[in-house]
């Protein structure tokens, strides 16, 4: 199958991450950053991640990729922190491993892990989604927030049996990850921006679904999937999408397909190749209330065009959109204000 020249790609110099961030994960990431001295809670988290004994146990288990060692990948990286303006280069390790899996971990110094099956299983442009994928992370900072619902949900295991605070640990770790669900849609707008291959995008999500038997599945139909998967079933069928997607981290891969889909249709990503894209230099100017706006609009235009039984059922029931809907984003913002203030009130 064609693949664009590497010649062919265009480069984003001083392109933000709010490019690509999906929007209620968007909001969220301004929000925490704007939030005085979680920088050293996050820190705090790490040290009980014990992450330098992770990278240690990376160094000692797995290859490090280099101009040496998978040097195809190696030169990946080099094209997607070219393309992406990356101020450094994050460590890459390949981990043996049957499993197809991709991820960036670390706080200080996030770092790439590729298992072997994901090599064996990816073309060389799919790998190349791929590590932009995983470097749209490291760049985006979700591998710091990650490490935070990590240690949530340890925190919701011990406790989670107290009928109040179990409760309501429960619901910020659902938030969180239904934010974790959203920055893996970040991640992919990452990953279609470093190797502009829609192709190929596709195709990685269609191998992670089906396997590498790509030959005998159709890009249209998979794509079509999604749209039964909206449509499919009554009022049971909307309840058992929410109970499968209640503790998952990641969306399911037809989906992510289709939101990819959906977000080169909005014309953003057109918008980006033409060089229409937020500056890192404006990064300090992005307000939380505007992110706020912008996540409920994506939210409610979702809720308005969805064919799911349960959400269109809510709809023909006349309630509140805004209500019925929420944003993940607004109520993360809002959380982490009330704890600033009660920090900042502690102080004085």
């Amino acid at each position: 199958m064609m693949t664009t020249p590497a010649r062919l790609r265009r480069e984003f110099p001083d392109i933000s991450t709010r490019a690509w961030e999906h929007p209620a994960d968007r909001t969220a990431l301004v929000g925490l950053r704007q939030l005085s001295g979680f920088d050293t809670l996050l820190r705090t988290l790490s040290g009980l991640l014990q992450e330098r004994q992770h990278r240690l146990m990376y160094l000692a288990t797995a290859v490090r990729v280099d101009e040496r060692q998978f040097k195809n990948i190696h030169h990946l990286r080099e094209d997607a922190v070219r393309i992406l303006d990356a101020k450094t280069t994050p460590e890459m390790f390949v981990l043996q491993s049957p499993g197809a899996n991709a991820f960036t971990i670390g706080m200080d110094r996030p770092f790439i892990v590729l298992t072997t099956g994901l090599l064996d299983l990816l073309d060389h442009e799919e790998l190349r989604f791929v590590v932009g994928h995983e470097l749209g992370h490291a760049l985006s900072g979700h591998a710091v927030y990650r490490t935070m619902l990590m240690h949530l949900m340890r925190l919701a295991a011990n406790i989670g049996w107290m009928p109040v605070g179990g409760w309501a640990l429960r619901a910020i770790v659902a938030a969180l990850m239904e934010w974790s669900r959203k920055s893996e849609l970040s991640g992919d707008r990452a990953g279609l921006l470093v190797g502009q291959d829609v192709e190929a995008s596709v195709r990685v999500h269609m191998k992670l679904a089906g396997g590498s038997r790509v030959d005998e599945m159709s890009h249209a139909a998979f794509l079509a999937q999604a749209d039964d998967y909206d449509r499919a079933g009554d009022l049971r069928d909307g309840v058992l999408k929410l109970l499968n997607l209640e503790l998952a981290s990641h969306p399911f891969s037809v989906l992510r397909a289709a939101e990819l889909r959906r977000w080169i249709a909005s014309g953003d990503y057109d918008r980006i190749l033409d060089g229409q894209y937020p500056r890192r230099h404006q990064d300090k100017d992005a307000r939380i209330s505007e992110e706020i706006k912008h996540a409920a609009r994506s939210y409610r235009e979702n809720f308005d065009q969805s064919e799911d039984p349960l959400i269109r059922t809510v709809r023909n029931l006349g309630r509140d959109v805004g209500a019925a809907v929420g944003t993940v984003g607004q109520e993360v913002s809002e959380t982490l204000s009330k704890l600033g203030k009660r920090i900042r009130g502690s102080d004085d």
